[in-house]
């Protein structure tokens, strides 16, 4: 059985492998405006590393993330590997899937949890996944379909 401090140390590692992606990200893209929003995106990871952090310091205390609504453009978007000079919306695409896919996990393993305890921090996680990837869903829907006037 999994407890709470490993499921905190789990999900700060998370986030300093999600940091370091986008940091990676921020140095191969060429476009100005795309390496911004993944120098913005790192810098967020690594806050959302020290609130972990934290948690972890203050064992017992419960984590609690508000919920977003959840627009579902990740899951129908095909994510492609990154490039120097891709286009933004991709670039943005890979990012909504990379959280997607952190939020998808910590649901798993919410449905997988032996304890209330157990199960409620593991949603808290997916919900604070999921604000992420809503944020980039807003950003790819204003990039991908802008109109043209």
């Amino acid at each position: 059985m999994v407890n709470y401090k490993d499921i905190l140390k789990m999900a700060v590692q998370n986030e300093i492998e999600a940091y370091g992606f986008y940091k990676d990200a921020a140095c191969k893209i060429k476009d100005p405006a795309l390496k911004d929003t993944f120098e913005e995106l790192s810098g967020e990871e690594q806050k959302h590393k020290l609130l972990l952090e934290g948690y972890l310091a203050n064992y017992g205390q419960q984590i609690k993330f508000k919920p977003e609504a959840d627009y579902k453009v990740a899951e129908s978007v095909e994510a492609q590997p990154l490039t120097t000079d891709m286009a933004f919306k991709d670039a943005i695409a890979i990012a909504m899937k990379k959280e997607q896919e952190a939020m998808d996990m910590y649901r798993r393993f919410a449905e997988d949890s032996e304890t209330a305890e157990q199960k409620h921090t593991f949603m808290e996680l997916a919900k604070m996944e999921q604000g992420h990837k809503v944020r980039l869903e807003e950003i790819y829907v204003n990039a991908a379909f802008v109109e043209v006037w």
